[in-house]
């Protein structure tokens, strides 16, 4: 008889609608979800005294079916704050855009464009032509093409120059990246018939040379962006190989991954081959990614010979894996920075790998200043992203203590916008290196909100 009486006392969809919190709610989250919000907060309190618990009270339904409203309408994709020190975080999305490319999205979504219509003719045009003018001028390729990411360019490009048909590989470069992408399986995908040469640690001329007995489709250079051999280890120079696959007249490609256009060397990091330094030493194609070192949109870009694009541009895969209207937008404002030579000062990955400890210092002395607390540590940033494996930048840190450091990194991961940081030797450690200047006081005000030690 309790039970029924419990239930008894639950208010109707109706009365809570009388509510002027819920009114509100209608004006912001709209008049059916509001219900369904009701609906569920009342289930679960119906649920609950059927289960032996007391039934809520008014308020708390209210507050259950706001809780609910929130929850729905939260994005899954949400900003963040980088305080890892890793530049090119792919679980954090990689490179951030710069101002211009923002913009150049943000004008290219607010009405109709000109992505398939050509203003000279009046006609059709094509989406390919969309940075390829300013991609064949920085790299001195002949042509080029944007597609959806790096693995669709090299999947795109096997299929439609090598199917059914052998592609020449070393053991070397047999590789697997992130979210299980391995190139023989992409091979494989594409229909092409891979051909292993060497050995996993070395590879010679001669290899190539053996395999390049028989005929081949292509021969297939795959750089090693995201690891590293050392000790006993050969392998041929990229200009030795692309010159013996010419005298086969075999087209010589070159998944360069990382797509660097500038040097990292001037950032005291080891030398990541540049995409112009690829096509210089012959290859016929180059495949890369927009999202990395380039410090654009997630794309894919082929660059290479004009006959070898124009065949990739009619395969019927290249429009499965075609490049969006806001992909060409902020990929051709990016890559304007470099035609304008000011990539180092308007793409945030290269100001990120510009800043120097002493800069980096004041940043985290500014953070402890501010918050009364703290300390500053030197510690190292890494690239990240598939770049520069096991290279490293100094930095300095910006350390808190507290009593329970994997509690204080979840309360930082729930602030607005949340903070990711990381844990060593018991401390919370935050690397200034890739928190935007913009972000800062989000940031402190987070950080104060954390118990001390």
């Amino acid at each position: 008889m309790t039970e029924m009486n419990d239930l008894r006392a639950l208010p109707s969809v109706d009365q809570l609608l009388q509510s002027g919190q819920v009114a509100e709610w209608i004006d912001s989250y709209g008049r059916s979800l509001t219900l369904d919000a009701l609906r569920e907060s009342l289930a679960a309190a119906r649920a609950g005294v059927q289960s032996g618990r007391p039934a809520p009270g008014y308020d708390d339904l209210l507050h259950n079916a706001h809780h609910l409203l929130q929850t729905w309408m939260t994005p899954t994709l949400r900003p963040v704050i980088n305080a890892t020190g890793v530049v090119l975080h792919t679980n954090l999305g990689r490179a951030p855009l710069s101002r211009a490319a923002l913009a150049a999205i943000q004008q290219t979504a607010s009405g109709y464009n000109t992505l398939e219509y050509d203003l000279t003719r009046g006609t059709r045009g094509s989406r390919s032509m969309h940075a390829e003018a300013l991609l064949t001028r920085l790299t001195g390729a002949q042509a080029a093409l944007v597609v959806n990411n790096n693995a669709a360019a090299v999947l795109l490009a096997l299929s439609a120059l090598a199917k059914r048909r052998r592609v020449i590989i070393s053991r070397t470069q047999l590789v697997e990246i992130g979210g299980g992408f391995r190139v023989p399986d992409v091979m494989a995908q594409s229909g092409a018939r891979l051909v292993e040469v060497g050995t996993t640690n070395r590879v010679h001329l001669a290899d190539y040379e053996a395999a390049l007995a028989e005929p081949a489709a292509m021969l297939l250079h795959a750089h090693s962006s995201n690891f590293r051999i050392i000790g006993f280890t050969a392998e041929p120079a990229l200009a030795e190989v692309a010159a013996l696959a010419h005298r086969q007249g075999v087209p010589f490609v070159d998944d360069l991954g990382s797509g660097a256009l500038l040097d990292t060397a001037r950032y005291g990091l080891s030398h990541e081959p540049t995409v112009q330094e690829s096509l210089a030493a012959g290859s016929d194609l180059v495949c890369f990614s927009g999202d990395k070192l380039l410090g654009g949109p997630q794309a894919g870009i082929l660059t290479g010979r004009s006959d070898l694009i124009a065949k990739i541009k009619k395969h019927p895969l290249a429009r499965a894996v075609r490049a969006d209207k806001l992909c060409l937008a902020a990929l051709s404002a990016t890559l304007a920075h470099y035609l304008k030579d000011e990539a180092e000062r308007e793409i945030p990955v290269w100001r990120f790998l510009a800043q120097t400890p002493e800069q980096l210092e004041r940043r985290a002395s500014a953070w402890a200043a501010a918050l009364g607390r703290g300390e500053v540590l030197e510690g190292k940033s890494t690239v990240g992203g598939g770049s520069l494996p096991e290279e490293t930048l100094p930095t300095r840190l910006f350390a808190l203590n507290v009593r329970q450091p994997n509690a204080a990194l979840a309360r930082l991961r729930q602030a607005d916008p949340p903070v990711i940081a990381y844990i060593e030797n018991d401390r919370v450690l935050l690397d200034p290196r890739t928190v935007l200047p913009e972000q800062e006081d989000d940031l402190l005000r987070a950080l104060r909100g954390l118990p001390g030690d």
